[in-house]
């Protein structure tokens, strides 16, 4: 049982209590303390019942609780006289927590005359005037305590809910990110040693030597995208890319034209072309058999779009096929209010282009 939980059962003892003890010693004074225990134990479970409910349950079985209670309340005054008013509070606690419910202003305007209306009996004599009028209050204080437990422990809830979505988007982020990040640079790394076995196949021993060296400085790099990726932290930089991905495709000989015509980046966009532009590059040295590739940047009335066209494009690839790649770049754009789109035409030619609004 949760801490609130515990505090709105606390807060019902503590009302009940604060109610039956003075009921008890005024039933065994007047001699009635079996029927009168026995009675008052049928009330005290019923309005526990009732008061535990889950707030937001069905109504339908509260009304007949709630109308039992005014029945103990009132109808077994003429036997046990003044010493069963302090009940009354118990009814004026269960009409506010009913009002509550409902929101009805008129349940809670009846809470507090449920002992009021008391005063009103013939016999002024068979009510005990100060409980009538202090009971009510009891049934408030009641009424508060398990009000604020009960918010309580939504709110305790909600915060956990929020929690586990928190859990869940880091999650889906880091996974995202390890896809799209790491799995580019394995796919340079890959590249990068075919292009060295060869280099030594060839006997240029020299060119190898260079692409060795370019490989252990991506195998560097990979380590600090991994750390970045981990902490959630940004060290993509779009210019820097472009570079890289321009000497990335001339060395699997593919020719590059690069031309960008759109500076100062807002830092999500530059975030989310970045990646763009790392699957972009991936998708040609995969799934192309690629001799030219162009890369264009560009906005136009403030939609910023990145372009890769390329040629050699094998017939088995589907141009509607998408990989987990597109599928995160397309969650990505969406979150900044973009999207994405391919096309492939019989020539070989497949271009792959995303939009991103510049926001005010």
């Amino acid at each position: 049982m949760s801490s609130p939980r515990r505090v709105g059962d606390l807060g019902l003892v503590a009302g009940g209590t604060a109610l039956a003890v003075p009921v008890m010693g005024g039933l065994a004074q007047a001699g009635l303390l079996v029927p009168g225990s026995v009675t008052l134990l049928v009330l005290l479970g019923l309005h526990a019942w009732f008061i535990l409910q889950t707030p937001g349950g069905r109504l339908a079985g509260s009304w007949w609780i709630v109308a039992v209670q005014a029945w103990l309340t009132y109808l077994p005054l003429p036997v046990f006289g003044a010493a069963w008013t302090p009940v009354s509070g118990l009814l004026a606690g269960a009409l506010l927590v009913m009002a509550a419910r409902i929101r009805s202003a008129v349940l809670a305007l009846l809470a507090p005359a449920s002992g009021l209306v008391l005063l009103a009996a013939p016999q002024l004599s068979a009510v005990d005037v100060t409980w009538a009028i202090v009971g009510p209050l009891a049934g408030l204080v009641e009424f508060a305590l398990v009000t604020l437990a009960n918010r309580t422990e939504r709110l305790a809830e909600a915060r956990t809910d929020v929690m586990r979505r928190a859990v869940a988007l880091e999650r889906r982020r880091f996974t995202r990110d390890l896809h799209d990040l790491v799995g580019h640079r394995l796919t340079v790394l890959v590249l990068k040693a075919q292009l060295v076995q060869r280099l030594v196949d060839e006997g240029d021993d020299d060119k190898a030597r260079a692409e060795m060296e370019q490989t252990i400085e991506l195998l560097r790099s990979l380590s600090t995208d991994v750390r970045a990726v981990a902490h959630g932290l940004r060290s993509s930089a779009l210019a820097a890319e472009l570079s890289s991905a321009r000497a990335l495709l001339e060395s699997a000989r593919v020719r590059c034209q690069i031309k960008v015509s759109c500076r100062d980046l807002p830092e999500e966009a530059e975030e989310a072309l970045t990646h763009a532009l790392r699957e972009g590059v991936t998708n040609v040295l995969r799934h192309a058999e690629a001799r030219q590739c162009s890369i264009h940047l560009l906005e136009r009335e403030r939609l910023i779009r990145l372009t890769l066209r390329n040629d050699g494009v094998r017939t088995s690839r589907r141009p509607d096929g998408a990989g987990q790649g597109l599928l995160n770049l397309a969650e990505r754009m969406a979150g900044l209010g973009g999207w994405l789109e391919t096309t492939s035409s019989r020539a070989g030619q497949f271009t792959f282009s995303v939009y991103v609004p510049r926001k005010k």
